[in-house]
């Protein structure tokens, strides 16, 4: 008695409707991974941002202070050498005390 195989159908195709409804969801989806990741970028960027920010605001001081020193610097050719190690030990200090101070 040999049993007999029934020819298998093929998966019924899902209807139109339904295949809309899922890529509607697939959609959905992308848009909040991609609205989750532009937030952690925005929130990983934010200090850089925020330096900018405040280089923007010194922009005119800047250009006077190096203005001066370039001025300085003909003159005096070896002068610049002082004040930018001079320079360094600022920013380094100050950093420095920021860390201590939070």
């Amino acid at each position: 008695m040999s049993a007999e195989r029934r020819p298998s159908l093929p998966a019924p195709e899902p209807s139109r409707a339904a295949r809309k409804a899922d890529l509607e969801a697939r959609i959905e989806q992308q848009r909040i991974d991609i609205l989750v990741e532009a937030s952690r970028y925005r929130e990983a960027s934010r200090p850089i941002d925020e330096g900018w920010q405040m280089l923007m605001r010194f922009k005119a001081p800047l250009y006077a202070l190096g203005g001066a020193l370039l001025l300085k610097s003909a003159r005096h050719p070896h002068s610049l050498l002082r004040v930018a190690k001079r320079l360094t030990a600022g920013v380094v200090l100050l950093r420095r005390a920021r860390r201590m101070l939070r």
